[in-house]
């Protein structure tokens, strides 16, 4: 399995993409405080946690007796500029010159 395919299927499932906005508003949070977060079990967490980490999406430190997990948002950017830029730029661009385009017309 490649990088992508691993951010990828990381990215598939709610939950996790759910675990990341968590991360994303207050970083370095531990499995007991995410548990809180989610209707699920505390092992049912950990795996989505070990699935995001195994993605590069989550990194772990220890802190003492934690493990404090902290996003990592390098990957999502490099799915980004690898398969959605590339596809969005000019698109885009044209899309909304059409817009104006139309607008000024009505």
């Amino acid at each position: 399995m490649t990088d992508d395919d691993r951010v990828f299927k990381a990215l598939a499932d709610p939950s996790r993409r759910f675990l990341l906005d968590l991360l994303f508003a207050r970083d370095g949070r531990t499995l007991t405080e995410l548990e809180r977060e989610l209707e699920m079990t505390r092992f049912g967490v950990a795996k989505h946690l070990r699935v995001l980490e195994e993605a590069g999406l989550v990194v772990v430190r220890r802190s003492g007796r934690e493990k404090l997990h902290y996003l990592n948002p390098v990957p999502i950017r490099q799915i980004h500029d690898r398969w959605i830029d590339k596809f969005t730029e000019q698109h885009v661009t044209a899309l909304i010159d059409l817009k104006r385009t139309l607008e000024e017309e009505s």
